[in-house]
């Protein structure tokens, strides 16, 4: 049985940091059919790494879960079986492609809500800055006129007595 940290460093590797140097050699070299393929790669990677982390909080303690995590990153990273290519061309290409629309209509509301998100927190920061701004010098002058008047008024006393003798 493979441990957690075992699991996630040969994941790490394996799954992100070779495929990453390859796709960089891939871009240096410019050649389109290793660009296409790490590509492929990547884009089922993006939805292994989501199922990932929904499974490993549901299914984790299934006895060998980890080993095969292990054997799916092996299994789409290997130039034998092309596992990223194939699950790629037949379940997420044509998926991708027929609600492309909806995905973009999706990614163009989300982004208008997340502006308008944005700038609605950025004013009430605003407004809540002015108001502890406000009352920070309403708060410092009435202690200053406290102070101040206290010290006229001790002043005023003293000058009094002084007059007296």
């Amino acid at each position: 049985m493979v441990s957690w940290i075992i699991s996630r460093v040969i994941v790490l590797v394996f799954g992100t940091l070779y495929p990453a140097y390859y796709s960089f050699k891939a871009v240096k070299s410019k050649n389109v059919k290793e660009y296409v393929r790490w590509m492929m790669y990547w884009i089922v990677f993006a939805l292994y790494t989501v199922v990932e982390t929904i499974t490993d909080l549901s299914l984790a303690w299934f006895p060998v879960y980890y080993e095969l995590k292990m054997a799916l990153v092996f299994w789409l990273l290997s130039p034998y079986t092309r596992g990223a290519s194939v699950l790629y061309r037949k379940f997420l290409h044509p998926m991708l492609a027929s609600k492309e629309r909806e995905i973009d209509d999706y990614i163009v509301q989300a982004r208008e809500k997340s502006y308008e998100t944005v700038v609605s927190f950025g004013r009430q920061g605003l407004t809540i800055a002015a108001a502890a701004a406000v009352s920070a010098a309403v708060k410092t002058q009435n202690n200053f006129m406290n102070t101040s008047k206290g010290i006229l008024f001790r002043r005023a006393l003293q000058l009094r007595l002084s007059a007296r003798c």
